[in-house]
C-alpha cells in the first residue's frame, strides 16, 4: 500500500478537504508543532489503495533575508544590498519548526499531493514544501511520477472531488515570478528604508514615525494620495453663474428646469440671459421624448470589486475584508477569494450555487422566481485565466456568521444573484422648453422592470416626480426665474475605494498585495484614515512624496512599478528569463538609490520647512555620562534621548513611557539610568542610555536594559536581580522590579511573563543564597508587622519563591501588558541570551529549573 502525504495551505482546509476525501471516515492526531493537525484515512490513488495523511502549513514556510551581518544597520552600506549581500531562505516562523513536521510526516511517503493556493503564492509554498519533504521521501522507481498538484477554486464536495481526480505539476514558472518579487522587494526596500530612515531621524525630532521606509509598491500608491492632496491645495475656486427656471403645469405643482447652457463663468453675460428669459411669460415645449433605456447588472465579481466596495459601502479597510474574505472561503461559504476574473465558465454551475440560496428570508423569492423562470447568462467579463468570480457556494445566515463576516457575504450573495438576474429596465421621458431664446429641459425616468436591483436596491432607479402629460407646442405659465451664484469646488481626499481603482489601473501590486500596501502607508504614519475612509496625507507622507518628486520623479511615479509588474508576469507565463529579470531591475534601482543618496539635500531642504531638528526637540530627562549636561527626551517616534552638545543619539525601548530613574548612574559610564515601564499592570526595568546602544560585554547586544546586563556588582544588573529561570521561555530569567513595592513583582527579561508576589511587603531583597532544590536565588522579604502574611506573627522571612511552602498562597503568575509585543527598541526578534548552568558573574549560581518544572510549579502558579 502506497503511503500519500496531502498539503494545504491552512489547518482549516486540510481538515475540510480531508473530509471530503475521506467522506468523514478519518482519523485525528495533533502535529508534532502543535499548530497543524494530520488527518489520515484509506482509499484508493491513481488505481491503487493507499494510505493518505492530509496536513497542512500556515502560510508560507520559508521567507526571504539577508545573511547575519547583512542585518545590521550600523555596520552595512545600504548601497551593498543590491547586489553584494547575499540572501537566505529562513523559516518564516521558527517557532512552528513547519520544515522538521513536514519532514516527521513525510519520511517514508511515497507520493506528495500539493492542496496549497492555487495562485502564484500558493505555487511558491509548494516548492518551499517540496524543498523540505522530498529529500525524506521514498525515491521514485525508474520514471514514476511522485509530485501532483490539485487545483480548484471553493471547498465544496464537486470541486475538490474534481481536483483530486484531475491532478497536475506544481507551475515552477509561477513560483520563481514570487521568488523575484520578494528579493526585489527586500533588497530595493531595505536600501533604501536604511539610508533614509537613518539620514531624517538622525536630523529631526518630531518625525512621529520608527521607520521612514520605501517600497517599489508602497511610495506610488502614497504617492497617488498626495498627487490629490495637491491637487486639494492647489485648488482655487471660481464663481460661476446657473439659470434656473420653474413651470407650474398645474396650479399646485412645479416643475424646475435645467439650463442647456449648464453655467456661465460671466456675471455680465448671466444677467444677459436673466433678462432676456423674464421678457417671456411661458414656457414653450420644443420637443417629447421618451425612450426606453437598460441599466446593466453588474459583471462577476472579482477580488478588485469586492475590496472597493466592502471599503465604500460596508466601510471596512481592504486589509481587513480580505482577512473575512479568506475565513469565509476556508469555511466553505465562498468561493476563492483572490481572483481577477469577471466572467464564469461556460460549465460553471450557475444553478446549484443559486439553489442553495432559496431558503434565504432576505431573497428567498427572487431566487425562486429566478429558478423557475431561467436564469440570464451572465455579462461576459475577462477571463484572467486564474479563478472563477467570488461567489457564495452555500447557505449560510446572519447568526452563524455574525458582524463582518455576514456583511460581507451578503454582499457577495446579492451580487452573485444579480449577475444572473435580468437587467433593469426603465422608461426615460425628456422634455425640451424654450423660454425666449433660451433652451431648457427636464428629465423623468419612470421604472418599467427593476430586474437585478429587486436583490441590489442601493442600484434602483431614484423615485421622482412623473412628469406632466404634454406635446409639442404646449404652453406652461413661468413661476419663477432666478440666477443662482455658486463656486467650483475642489475634488476630495482620495477614498480607499478610488485608491484600489488607480491602483489597479497602473498596475501597482496584486489582488493580494493591494490591501497590504494599503495598510502599510497608514500604519507607517504617511496617511491617516478619515471619515467615509478618505486617506489624508500626513505631513511626513507629503514631504517624502515631494521630496522623491524633487530628486527622482520615477520612485513616486507608477510607472517603472508597472514596468516591472509587467517583467513578473512574464516570468510567471516562462516568456522571461528570472536571473535576467533580476539582474536588470536590480541595476536600475541601484543607479537611483546612488543618485537619491548625492541628492538626498534636496528632500532635507522640504524637512527643514516642516520638521524641528533634534537640538530642538523634547524636554531635558537625564545626563549624559560625556559632557554631564542633560539629554532631551524624544517622544515621538521612535522615542530616543539626545544630547546636544555631544551631538549624540540614543535609541531607547518603544511603546512604553520613559522616566528619569532616581538620578542613579551607571557604574561603567557615568550616565544617569532611565526607567521603561509598559504599565502598571506590565514590567518595567532601568537601563543605561550608553549601555542600551554600546552593549559592554561581550556577552551583551544591542538593546538590552539592565535586567539583562551581566555585569558582577551593579546593583542593578542581572547578576543581583536575578531569582531564577523564566517558567515559560527557554532563555529568560525572572528578575526583581525593584521599583514595583508595595506591589512587589518580577518579571521575565526576555517574554512578558510577570510573578507578582508579596503584597504590601514593606522590603524585598534578592539574597547571595541559592535553593538547594532549584538553584534558584533566594529572596528575603521584610513586612510590616500590621500586614504580615506570614505564619505566627512574623515578619521577616527568607526562601525559594518557587519551593518554599511558606510562600506559596503569595506569589500569583500572569502575563505582562503589553503595549505591543516588539518592545525593545526596535530590535525585532532575537535570541534570547542563554544562561547555562555554573557560577553567575558576582560568585552566585545560575538559578535554573528543577526537573519537573511544570509539576514543582503546579501548586504555585495560577
Amino acid at each position: 500500500m502506497r503511503t500519500v502525504l496531502m498539503v494545504a495551505e491552512k489547518p482549516s482546509l486540510a481538515q475540510s478537504i480531508a473530509k471530503i476525501l475521506s467522506r468523514g471516515n478519518m482519523s485525528s492526531r495533533k502535529g508534532l508543532n502543535g499548530a497543524c493537525s494530520v488527518h489520515e484515512y484509506t482509499g484508493s490513488f491513481i488505481g491503487q489503495s493507499a494510505h493518505f495523511k492530509m496536513t497542512s502549513v500556515c502560510g508560507h514556510v520559508m521567507t526571504l533575508d539577508f545573511i547575519g551581518k547583512y542585518n545590521s544597520w550600523d555596520k552595512v552600506d545600504p548601497a551593498e544590498l543590491f547586489s553584494k549581500a547575499p540572501t537566505e531562505k529562513k523559516e518564516a516562523n521558527p517557532k512552528l519548526t513547519m520544515v522538521k513536521f513536514l519532514q516527521v510526516e513525510g519520511r517514508g511517503c511515497d507520493c506528495i499531493v500539493l492542496w496549497l493556493d492555487c495562485d502564484k503564492e500558493g505555487e511558491n509554498i509548494c516548492f518551499e514544501v517540496l524543498d523540505a519533504v522530498l529529500p525524506v521521501m521514498n525515491k521514485p522507481r525508474g520514471t514514476e511520477r511522485t509530485i501532483y498538484r490539485a487545483k480548484f477554486s471553493s471547498i465544496t464536495d464537486t470541486d475538490i472531488c474534481n481536483a483530486m481526480n484531475h491532478l497536475g505539476e506544481p507551475n515552477r514558472n509561477e513560483a520563481l515570478s514570487v521568488d523575484a518579487r520578494q528579493e526585489l522587494d527586500l533588497r530595493i526596500g531595505c536600501a533604501f528604508t536604511r539610508f533614509q530612515t537613518k539620514y531624517f531621524q538622525g536630523k529631526y525630532g518630531n518625525l512621529d514615525s520608527s521607520l521612514i521606509s520605501f517600497g517599489p509598491c508602497q511610495t506610488p500608491t502614497l504617492g497617488f494620495c498626495v498627487e490629490r492632496h495637491d491637487k486639494i491645495q492647489s485648488f482655487k475656486p471660481e464663481t460661476y453663474w446657473v439659470l434656473q427656471a420653474k413651470v407650474n403645469p398645474e396650479k399646485e405643482s412645479s416643475l424646475t428646469l435645467d439650463w442647456d447652457r449648464v453655467r456661465v463663468f460671466d456675471r455680465e453675460v448671466a444677467q444677459m440671459f436673466l433678462n432676456i428669459t423674464k421678457m417671456a411669460k411661458e414656457a414653450k415645449v420644443e420637443s417629447v421624448s421618451k425612450k426606453e433605456k437598460v441599466k446593466q447588472r453588474p459583471l462577476a465579481l472579482n477580488t478588485v470589486e469586492m475590496l472597493r466596495v466592502a471599503s465604500a459601502a460596508l466601510g471596512m479597510g481592504p486589509q481587513h475584508a480580505m482577512q473575512i474574505a479568506e475565513r469565509l472561503y476556508t469555511q466553505g461559504y465562498i468561493s476563492y477569494p483572490r481572483t481577477e476574473t469577471t466572467h464564469y465558465p461556460e460549465n460553471f454551475d450557475l444553478k446549484g450555487c443559486l439553489r442553495q440560496q432559496a431558503n434565504n428570508p432576505y431573497w428567498a423569492e427572487t431566487v425562486k422566481t429566478l429558478l423557475s423562470e431561467g436564469i440570464n447568462r451572465p455579462r461576459k467579463g475577462h477571463d484572467a485565466g486564474d479563478h472563477p468570480p467570488i461567489t457564495p457556494m452555500r447557505a449560510a445566515t446572519e447568526a452563524e456568521l455574525g458582524g463582518d463576516g455576514w456583511r460581507l457575504y451578503e454582499y457577495i450573495t446579492r451580487h452573485f444573484i444579480a449577475t444572473v438576474s435580468a437587467d433593469c429596465k426603465y422608461l426615460q421621458t425628456t422634455i425640451s422648453f424654450s423660454i425666449g431664446p433660451e433652451r431648457f429641459t427636464c428629465v423623468g425616468k419612470v421604472v418599467t422592470s427593476p430586474g437585478f436591483t429587486e436583490v441590489m436596491p442601493w442600484h434602483s432607479i431614484p423615485l421622482e416626480e412623473s412628469l406632466p402629460h404634454c406635446e409639442k407646442g404646449d404652453l406652461f405659465p413661468i413661476g419663477e426665474i432666478k440666477l443662482l451664484e455658486k463656486q467650483t469646488s475642489p475634488p476630495d481626499y482620495l477614498t480607499e475605494a478610488e485608491l484600489i481603482t488607480l491602483m489597479e489601473k497602473h498596475g501597482i501590486g496584486t489582488d493580494a498585495s493591494i490591501p497590504v500596501h494599503i495598510n502599510n502607508i497608514c500604519q507607517r504614519n504617511y496617511v491617516t484614515v478619515e471619515s467615509g475612509r478618505r486617506l489624508k496625507p500626513t505631513n511626513l507622507g507629503i514631504v517624502l512624496v515631494h521630496g522623491y518628486y524633487k530628486i527622482d520623479a520615477e520612485l513616486v511615479l507608477p510607472t517603472i512599478r508597472s514596468a516591472v509588474e509587467k517583467q513578473l508576469n512574464l516570468i510567471a507565463l516562462g516568456k522571461a528569463n528570472y536571473h535576467q529579470v533580476l539582474e536588470h531591475t536590480l541595476d536600475i534601482f541601484k543607479r537611483k538609490f546612488h543618485y537619491f543618496v548625492d541628492s538626498i539635500a534636496g528632500m532635507d531642504e522640504l524637512m527643514e520647512v516642516s520638521f524641528s531638528p533634534l537640538a530642538a526637540t523634547g524636554k531635558p530627562l537625564s545626563r549624559c555620562g560625556k559632557c554631564h549636561r542633560f539629554m532631551k527626551y524624544i517622544q515621538a517616534k521612535p522615542s530616543r534621548l539626545h544630547c546636544s552638545h555631544c551631538d549624540d543619539t540614543y535609541s531607547l525601548p518603544q511603546n512604553g513611557t520613559i522616566k528619569l530613574y532616581k538620578e542613579l548612574r551607571c557604574p561603567l559610564d557615568d550616565f544617569e539610568l532611565v526607567l521603561w515601564s509598559s504599565g502598571s499592570r506590565g514590567k518595567s526595568y532601568p537601563l543605561c542610555p550608553y549601555c542600551y546602544n554600546h552593549p559592554p560585554f561581550r556577552d551583551m547586544k544591542k538593546g538590552m536594559g539592565c535586567n539583562e546586563c551581566t555585569h558582577p556588582t551593579c546593583q542593578h544588573s542581572l547578576s543581583m536581580l536575578g531569582i531564577g529561570q523564566c517558567v515559560e521561555c527557554e532563555n529568560g530569567v525572572l528578575v526583581l522590579d525593584p521599583t514595583s513595592g508595595p506591589k512587589w513583582k518580577m518579571a521575565c527579561n526576555k517574554c512578558n511573563v510577570v510573578v507578582h508576589f508579596f503584597e504590601n511587603a514593606h522590603k524585598v531583597r534578592v539574597s547571595a543564597e541559592t535553593c538547594e532544590l532549584c538553584e534558584a536565588a533566594l529572596v528575603d522579604v521584610d513586612f510590616n508587622k500590621a500586614k504580615s502574611p506570614l505564619p505566627g506573627d512574623e515578619t521577616q522571612h527568607s526562601g525559594c519563591v518557587f519551593c518554599d511552602p511558606v510562600f506559596q498562597d503569595l506569589v500569583e503568575l500572569k502575563h505582562a501588558a503589553m503595549r505591543h509585543p516588539m518592545h525593545r527598541g526596535g530590535q525585532g526578534k532575537r535570541q534570547g541570551r542563554g544562561r547555562g548552568k555554573g557560577r553567575r558573574p558576582g560568585g552566585r549560581l545560575n538559578p535554573k529549573k528543577p526537573k519537573d518544572k511544570m509539576a514543582a510549579l503546579a501548586a504555585y502558579f495560577v
